[in-house]
């Protein structure tokens, strides 16, 4: 579903799963932005995100995340990690879509300045 209403706006690649993520970004150009879902992921809860927001390699990305959990644990663990911006299960897809134009409008007017 993010897919397809993504993919309208932005180049979008999607990846199964937290290996899959790793070997793409290892193997390409870094991403504007990267939305993932922490829950879902091969790796343990959070590791992934964590390890993102945490390398120099990739701490630059802002990293948007879907998760399943309950608001509080999900905000926390945003905050924490440094996380852009959180959704929790269901949730409006024009939210997202409205989020995204955000973050990357916002890094784009960064970097010129």
């Amino acid at each position: 579903m993010l897919h397809t209403i993504l993919r309208k706006h932005y180049k979008v690649v999607s990846v199964p799963d937290g290996v899959s993520a790793m070997y793409y970004l290892r193997t390409h150009m870094t991403p504007d932005l990267i939305i993932m879902n922490p829950d879902l992921s091969d790796f343990p809860e959070w590791e992934l995100v964590k390890y993102l927001c945490g390398s120099h390699l990739y701490s630059s990305v802002p990293v948007m995340v879907i998760s399943s959990q309950n608001e509080e644990q999900t905000r926390s663990m945003s905050v924490q990690y440094n996380v852009v911006k959180h959704f929790i299960k269901p949730f409006n897809p024009l939210e997202l879509l409205e989020a995204v134009d955000h973050v990357l409008i916002g890094n784009f007017v960064s970097r010129i300045f």
